[in-house]
């Protein structure tokens, strides 16, 4: 029989003095972290025969490494005997330190040999984790990982040899997920590859989903979710899928006060110590809650690091999607990020899976399309627009004008310093769109506005696809989009943007420092050599800094680099 431990463990939230570290194991068990001469203990808990815990170590010394390890049961199983890594450890954040943050989005789960990178390119998470465990690279304060951890719909073959195990897969929803059972095993698919799973046991992340996550276009509209509740099979993968992501992903966002206030948390805190509990029943009930009533529940968090302030956003569930109130955040939803745009800090980054400033051309495009889908053109053109929307992934912020115009007002206030002292920039991470890039608002004073996107971290376009990305981004498409857009009387941006750095397609992680020059941004691939496809190098593939200080208007000039432009290098 193989270790009682299936997966993990995962370093999740951290801060000055508490950490909390998720596992899922074989069956009902006491899961313990030791930390020198101290120890934690939680019970597991059953979800659909699955068994999960989560230890919550506290009374640590902020600014401490602290190798630790797990075990089942009073046995050891975390690290691994023989384990070529180094000792996991947990990093408490240290007052006053720089955050360095890594992040992306859009990873698929294939082996990382000589087929898995022709297919699907080296995966850019296992390469920064080799480079993280050779201490080539410094580790990170915060993994992000910002939508597409697991394709739900698009599944490989080790996937379809489960489902074929299981059922009949010729029948719906086919070789997409049907249920719990089915997202366990995506999820141990995932995160079992031996590099990435000891860089997370040592990395604190956080994480939120987007449409793969459940299904392409998740949400994109009221008939698109008409057309998936009209199913036999979605009610199913819709409670599965928020059950598996609340257990999997969304328990670790939480600080130990969110968690203690947390529904389902309360369940499991309040049992008696020592019992076994199956939250099936209850989480299923939940999910199926959240995705009827939006409203009910929020999936979104923030975290403060010293004077950098991290919101990261639900822009899937939170959606409204009645025509005459469309938005990609729902009104308390909005509500709440309104309440969280405060001044006072350094940086504040607003982690969003879809990215808020899409290239101008495409920006005009979804904004045209919505206004026709919702009518400006007849029914006609409705119905088109509709299908325009779901064959082109046409559902991004700028497809639910409503929201984009409602955020876009809220960061220029808080870069104008009209909520508080203003931060030196006002910085969107993204994901989705499976290429990357920098793009700026246009703004002569105050802070900066930036977008900075990081896809895929290992899902690359096929390159006829590219061709049509940057036709549809770039050149004639902005004067054609806007000239569409403004035929359907879409109200214009508050703001102009511009690429300064972009577009490239390679699978690539992000990293974000802090430092007295500015916000710095580097982007990294994996390149394998010497045919040793298990052991890729770490490459740099774009730099870029965006200034602390702001004395003229944006340059992205990159042979004069003055202290007010952003600077850009690699590629």
């Amino acid at each position: 029989m193989g270790s009682p431990l299936l997966l993990g463990p995962m370093l999740r939230y951290v801060d000055e003095t508490s950490a909390s570290i998720w596992v899922e194991t074989r069956a009902d068990c006491l899961v313990s972290v030791h930390v020198g001469g101290r120890s934690w203990k939680a019970r597991s808990f059953t979800v659909h025969g699955h068994h999960y815990a989560l230890v919550e170590v506290d009374r640590l010394e902020p600014g401490s490494v602290s190798p630790y390890q797990v075990q089942v049961d009073g046995v050891l199983v975390w690290p691994e005997p023989a384990s070529g890594y180094p000792a996991p450890v947990i990093a408490t954040r240290a007052p006053g330190r720089p955050s360095r943050i890594a992040y992306g989005s859009c990873r698929t789960s294939v082996a990382h040999d000589k087929s898995g990178n022709r297919t699907h390119g080296v995966d850019s998470l296992r390469a920064f984790a080799l480079a993280v465990a050779d201490a080539r690279e410094a580790r990170p304060d915060l993994l992000i990982f910002l939508g597409d951890q697991v394709y739900a719909d698009s599944t490989t073959k080790e996937m379809q040899a489960f489902i074929r195990a299981r059922r009949d897969i010729r029948k719906e929803p086919g070789k997409e997920l049907k249920d719990f059972e089915e997202y366990a095993h995506l999820y141990r698919l995932a995160w079992s590859d031996d590099a990435n799973r000891w860089l997370l046991s040592c990395v604190p992340s956080a994480m939120i989903f987007d449409d793969h996550d459940i299904r392409d276009d998740w949400n994109a509209s009221l008939d698109w979710k008409q057309k998936m509740e009209a199913t036999t099979w979605w009610h199913e993968r819709i409670v599965a899928g928020l059950a598996s992501y609340w257990v999997y992903q969304h328990l670790g966002n939480l600080s130990p006060r969110e968690r203690a206030a947390d529904e389902m948390w309360q369940q499991i805190s309040r049992r008696r110590e020592g019992a076994s509990l199956d939250l099936t029943a209850a989480l299923d009930e939940f999910a199926d809650r959240c995705d009827k009533h939006p409203n009910s529940y929020r999936w979104s968090y923030s975290r403060d690091f010293d004077d950098t302030r991290l919101i990261v956003l639900d822009s899937r569930v939170s959606r409204d999607l009645t025509p005459s109130s469309r938005g990609l955040l729902n009104g308390r939803e909005l509500e709440w990020f309104d309440s969280r745009m405060q001044g006072g800090f350094r940086h504040v980054l607003v982690a969003t899976s879809l990215p808020f400033l899409l290239p101008l051309g495409l920006h005009h495009v979804e904004a045209w399309d919505e206004a026709i889908a919702q009518g400006a053109w007849g029914r006609l053109a409705a119905w088109v627009g509709e299908r325009l929307r779901r064959a082109f992934d046409l559902e991004h912020w700028a497809a639910f004008q409503n929201s984009f115009q409602a955020v876009a007002d809220i960061a220029t206030e808080l870069a104008d310093g009209e909520r508080g002292a203003a931060p030196q920039t006002v910085t969107f991470l993204s994901g989705d769109v499976h290429f990357s890039y920098l793009a700026e608002v246009e703004r002569q004073e105050g802070s900066r506005i930036v977008q900075a996107v990081c896809s895929p971290m290992r899902n690359p376009l096929p390159r006829f696809m590219r061709w049509f990305s940057v036709v549809m981004s770039y050149g004639a498409a902005t004067p054609l989009g806007a000239a569409a857009a403004h035929s359907a009387k879409v109200p214009d941006p508050p703001f102009r943007w511009r690429t300064v750095k972009g577009p490239w397609f390679d699978n690539n992680l992000a990293l974000l420092r802090d430092g007295s020059d500015g916000l710095r941004m580097t982007w990294h691939r994996g390149v394998v050599e010497d045919g040793d496809e298990l052991h890729p190098r770490l490459e740099q593939v774009a730099s870029i800094t965006v200034p602390a200080v702001r004395h003229s208007t944006v340059s992205s000039s990159a042979a004069d680099p003055s202290e007010a432009s952003i600077r850009t290098s690699g590629e």
